[in-house]
């Protein structure tokens, strides 16, 4: 029906706030990022790089279905940013780990 309205109990902008400071506390341990990297070097970080990409699918099917019904605006935000937080999430683990992450060599 495309009247109804999707809401995920739970999820709202604070917690897309709380996800932005998490990066940032990784991300000010990690070295900036030049080039596409691959998601391998350990099984952590291949995971995570997982997570990423279904979290990223989910969005994708969030903003289809925000076409044909309401859906609160902070669910697809979230999951943009929790899959942002997974891919940083990746490069910390490599840092911790002293993985050395692969390039993509074009």
């Amino acid at each position: 029906d495309p009247s109804s309205d999707f809401k995920l109990e739970g999820v709202g902008t604070e917690d897309v706030a709380l996800i932005e400071q998490s990066i940032d506390i990784m991300e000010a341990a990690l070295t900036p990022l030049k080039n596409f990297i691959l998601p391998s070097g350990h099984l952590l970080i291949s995971a995570s790089h997982v997570c990423r990409t279904v979290c990223r699918r989910a969005e994708r099917r969030v903003v289809a279905l925000q076409k044909t019904a309401h859906v609160d605006e902070p669910i697809a935000v979230y999951l943009n940013r929790l899959s942002d937080y997974f891919f940083v999430l990746a490069r910390y683990f490599a840092t911790l780990m002293n993985v050395d992450e692969i390039k993509w060599q074009s």
